[in-house]
């Protein structure tokens, strides 16, 4: 609560007004209380004992809301206004896991959309195109980033021994904690800014920059031994070390072992991959489809062939909006970390960041329609066992899902626990629209799909052997701009036996 705020409500309330504030700030006798910030440093507040007395009724401002609570309660007075209210939110205010994700979705789409660090930090996304800082996408509404959220920022990546991030994010946070001066609000200082970036230089190899900001550091804090020791090390290392080339300093991602297909996949959420224009392949093209289902013959629906290898087809208008209110409203309350195949068992991992919920049909007649649906459209039985229950997926900005398979590529996947064999095909329902980002991108068949709203992709995982079908290696590319919804229908090759036949050629 601001101090304006604060005094105003105390006015209003009758009753007293204190400040407190990060330790070592006030220059009479003071009682302090430790707490841990955002961040998860450890820190310490203060508040003077000459104006507190047992009984009294105070409002509070600034520092950390519980810690500050606490040390005003320690001594036997009490917060008003602030404590009951505070103790019911504070469930659902961020914690530390919500700043990590945050930070880590901000890296993602740095990476993913090559996007410029200072450009993020003023609130645009932008690109290097021929030497010139061009807008990837232009939102109406930016909100710039300030020296103490690059920090954060930074402090994370750091945290993670990520240095090729922490570097661009600790130079963005010395240089505006050097144009503005230093709040009580924030967590970091210069100092903290300038230690850092000096560390994540040295561990880049920057020696000569880290030795630069070291000494700089020095000129504000002097007595730090540890920054001496440093100074030390980096000018012997400087003295016994040849002289190394600007281009060899130059930051470079670390490589990944489980993304080898990272710039392809990069580089089609960025654009449209070589996906063919309609009038260059004519065996590509759009109808009206009815499947031969007389649930279709009066209202058939749009059909979009995308791609013949693999076979990927858009349906339009496949649900509608007041549909895809309703499953998304009934999704929310089961919404969990969404997990992936590990061995015989699933966990969360970082390359699918989103929140997924399993809807059966008896959760409303709404999830039972859109079921009958895909069977008109497929031709396929969806109901359980020979298909999973409909999966209601979040991505909030940043959400992702690197490049996967839906099918199991292994027999010890825990898909088989179904008993119902592979999954043979995926119907992606789009549920909401996103501004910027979100495409769905077919890795090896080089296209993708922007975000159709209220549209279903559908698409064969198998080929008609039983063998899976590598083409259809795809991504969820991340969020920019919006709140991605889709629900997921994944039908097993048992109960499709008559209605998805084998081919008589065995290579099929």
């Amino acid at each position: 609560m601001g101090f304006i705020l604060g005094s105003a409500v105390a006015m209003t309330l009758g009753k007293g007004f204190l400040a407190i504030r990060k330790a070592g700030h006030l220059c009479v006798e003071t009682r302090t209380q430790d707490y841990s910030d955002y961040s998860g440093r450890e820190k310490c507040m203060e508040v003077r004992v000459d104006v507190l007395k047992s009984g009294t009724d105070w409002i509070e401002t600034g520092g950390t809301m519980k810690a500050a609570i606490k040390l005003v309660e320690n001594q036997g007075a009490t917060v008003v206004a602030l404590r009951e209210g505070y103790r019911k939110m504070e469930v659902s205010l961020p914690k530390l896991e919500d700043l990590q994700g945050a930070a880590q979705g901000l890296m993602r789409l740095q990476d993913v959309y090559d996007l410029r660090v200072e450009g993020l930090v003023q609130g645009h996304f932008q690109q290097i195109t021929n030497g010139n800082a061009v807008d990837f996408y232009k939102h109406p509404v930016s909100d710039s980033l300030s020296g103490d959220d690059c920090f954060l920022i930074g402090k994370v990546a750091y945290d993670l021994e990520d240095y090729y991030h922490s570097v661009q994010w600790f130079e963005e946070a010395v240089r505006l904690f050097r144009g503005t001066e230093w709040s009580p609000e924030n967590e970091g200082t210069l100092e903290d800014a300038l230690d850092h970036l000096a560390f994540s230089h040295f561990k880049t190899g920057n020696i000569s920059y880290a030795l630069s900001l070291s000494r700089e550091l020095l000129l504000h804090d002097p007595m730090n031994r540890r920054v001496r020791f440093n100074v030390e090390k980096y000018e012997k290392l400087l003295d016994e070390s040849p002289p190394v080339t600007n281009q060899s300093l130059a930051l470079k991602r670390a490589d990944t072992t489980y993304l080898r297909t990272r710039n392809v996949y990069e580089k089609l959420c960025q654009t449209k991959g070589s996906q063919p224009k309609h009038f260059e392949n004519p065996r590509l093209f759009c109808d009206y489809f009815t499947n031969d289902n007389p649930g279709l013959l009066l209202q058939p629906i749009k059909r979009e062939l995308i791609s013949l290898h693999p076979y990927v087809v858009l349906f339009h208008g496949f649900v509608t909006r007041p549909e895809a209110k309703s499953i998304r409203e009934y999704a929310v309350p089961g919404l969990r970390r969404s997990v992936v195949a590990s061995g015989l068992n699933q966990a969360t991992a970082e390359y699918r960041i989103s929140k997924s919920a399993w809807l059966k049909e008896s959760v409303d007649e709404v999830v039972g329609k859109v079921d009958r649906r895909i069977t008109m459209v497929t031709g396929l039985n969806v109901q359980p066992p020979y298909a999973e229950y409909l999966q209601v997926v979040n991505y909030g900005i940043g959400g992702h899902y690197e490049p996967h398979f839906d099918h199991a590529t292994s027999d010890s996947s825990p898909l088989y626990r179904l008993k119902t064999g592979n999954r043979v095909a995926t119907l992606m329902i789009y549920l909401s629209s996103v501004e910027a980002g979100g495409f769905t991108a077919f890795i090896y068949a080089n296209f993708s799909v922007p975000v159709v709203e209220n549209g279903a992709l559908f698409w064969w995982n198998l080929k008609r052997n039983g063998q899976g079908n590598g083409d259809t290696l795809h991504a969820g590319c991340p969020v920019i701009v919006g709140d991605k919804w889709v629900a997921n229908k994944w039908v097993h090759e048992y109960g499709q036996e008559f209605r998805h036949r084998c081919s008589l050629n065995p290579e099929e």
